[in-house]
């Protein structure tokens, strides 16, 4: 019997702002728009609150401003089940993101300013070890900085916990990353930055996957939006669909549903297949709703989605 539970994630909060319109303005003009949201966001924290409403024993490790946007932090944490590992800082305001929602298809386009978590190093890292080593899984990106991700990992590793590795937004990092990485999990456009060509067909993601795991990862999971999760090992590679039960109008923060739910299932012991399916329903939920880390779906939500025989194909982003 393993001692380890739970899933820790280290990133970033942010306050997502959210304007829908129909189309993004050009420099100099001012377009009416049709909505707004204001929520928290932060792919590291929609991961934490998806894993969380998703019924793991989440913990997130964060920077966040002694500020109302950190207050929105703190309240969504509590609600969703999460336990915040949280330096708060009086010098550094909390992260803001904008995002553009295409008011008919939902595609968004997003500019992060990671505020008091772009502090994060790798010495708040090392202070969060016992947390990141208790973990069954332990998740990352790179909104904070790459070295602060490179140690996460590299903590992780040393303590036999299974990494989660999301190469997003798609800056650079050391190749040393690839070989501490059991999982890595870009989308489309992510993908293409790191192997230099589009991932366009099912052959162009298992093309993609073998070049990953040369470098060292034991699993490429490839986010193909609407198609679903191309998976791919050194034994299996196949698309995995994804499925929706409604109407998609907003994919910001869909990726991160995948992520959180694929990592609350593999620390309550799902196979990897599995994992995925439930990454794929998670998400498949949380498009149908405006907004990123307020969309996230609960268990029960997700369980009866993925029981649904007629469920939609299409969602997962």
């Amino acid at each position: 019997m393993s001692d380890k539970s739970g899933i820790s994630i280290l990133g970033i909060y942010v306050a997502d702002t959210a304007y829908v319109a129909t189309r993004m303005p050009v420099m100099g003009e001012t377009l009416s728009g049709s909505g707004f949201s204001l929520g928290p966001g932060g792919k590291g924290s929609n991961q934490a609150v998806a894993a969380g409403r998703a019924g793991a024993q989440t913990s997130f490790i964060s920077k966040i401003g002694n500020d109302p946007f950190g207050e929105m932090a703190l309240k969504i944490y509590q609600e969703s089940g999460v336990t915040p590992k949280l330096t708060i800082m009086d010098d550094m305001p909390s992260g803001a993101a904008f995002i553009f929602v295409d008011e008919q298809t939902g595609a968004n386009a997003i500019i992060v300013y990671p505020g008091a978590a772009g502090t994060i190093s790798v010495e708040d890292v090392v202070a969060q070890s016992a947390c990141i080593e208790s973990s069954s899984v332990f998740v990352t990106q790179l909104e904070q900085p790459a070295e602060a991700a490179h140690k996460g990992l590299e903590i992780a590793r040393n303590a036999k916990v299974r990494t989660v590795f999301n190469p997003a937004p798609a800056n650079d990092f050391p190749e040393e990353i690839y070989p501490l990485c059991d999982y890595i999990v870009p989308n489309e456009t992510e993908a293409e930055a790191l192997v230099g060509f589009p991932i366009l067909t099912e052959q162009d993601a298992a093309r993609a996957g073998d070049m990953l795991l040369a470098r060292g990862v034991g699993a490429a999971l490839i986010t193909l939006g609407e198609r679903g999760v191309y998976y791919h090992t050194s034994q299996v590679s196949r698309l995995i669909p994804s499925v929706t039960n409604g109407v998609v109008i907003d994919t910001a923060g869909a990726g991160d549903a995948f992520i959180g739910g694929f990592a609350a299932a593999l620390a309550d012991g799902a196979n990897d297949i599995e994992a995925v399916q439930f990454g794929c329903a998670t998400a498949g939920i949380a498009v149908t709703r405006r907004g990123t880390a307020p969309a996230m779906p609960d268990l029960k939500e997700i369980l009866e989605l993925l029981e649904t025989p007629d469920a939609i194909k299409g969602g997962a982003r």
